[in-house]
């Protein structure tokens, strides 16, 4: 097996799901949290594209989040088991991280008026319209998956977004119990409650 050292801040944001594949298939790998006070200093200079996350595979560096959590689920079975389910699995992950770029957008905006009023929207408008879609997915596919019926990047990538939705605005999700249901069994699944259970708390 490849030795892995995966590159990033300690916190959740852009990194988490690409951890989350590690764990959930079992995979030893090198969970390096660079602080921030150490950016961008050398660390920055060193990265492919000079950003975070990277991975390291035997020495070898390869950027984008994205990218890094789709090797990792490709190589060791969390993409589906034909192209037809992976094209499912990757329209998922692309509807989640629509979804995370209106958080985002919401959470940073530097004007408070502003801020306020997407926040308001994302509660009230976004994160339904998001959370409905995952149900009709849920509801389609019957196995408490959002594709196929085992575990897949798709359940990693919404659990990993929903992550900051779920604890600011948990009243949400009382109309959407297929989402709710999928959520638990991430987070009840071995490896994954192992990994939750001692992971730092962050705020994003």
């Amino acid at each position: 097996m490849p030795s892995y050292k995966f590159n990033y801040f300690d916190l959740r944001g852009k990194g988490e799901t690409c951890r989350l594949c590690f764990i959930a298939a079992g995979v030893s790998f090198k969970d390096h949290r660079i602080d921030y006070a150490a950016w961008p200093g050398n660390y920055k200079a060193e990265t492919p594209f000079g950003q975070l996350p990277y991975l390291e595979i035997d020495g070898k560096k390869f950027a984008q989040s994205g990218a890094i959590a789709s090797y990792i689920s490709r190589e060791y079975g969390l993409y589906g088991t034909s192209s037809l389910e992976a094209l499912s699995i990757d329209g998922v992950v692309g509807l989640a991280a629509d979804y995370f770029t209106m958080w985002a957008k919401s959470h940073f905006e530097a004007d408070a008026g502003k801020k306020t009023e997407l926040q308001l929207k994302l509660k009230d408008t976004d994160l339904p319209s998001f959370l409905a879609n995952l149900e009709k997915i849920l509801t389609a596919n019957g196995s408490g998956y959002y594709v196929g019926n085992q575990l897949t990047l798709a359940d990693l990538s919404v659990y990993d977004i929903l992550e900051n939705s779920y604890r600011d605005y948990p009243s949400v999700y009382s109309s959407y119990p297929k989402v709710l249901a999928n959520r638990k069994k991430i987070a009840a699944l071995p490896r994954i409650a192992e990994y939750l259970s001692k992971r730092n708390v962050t705020e994003i």
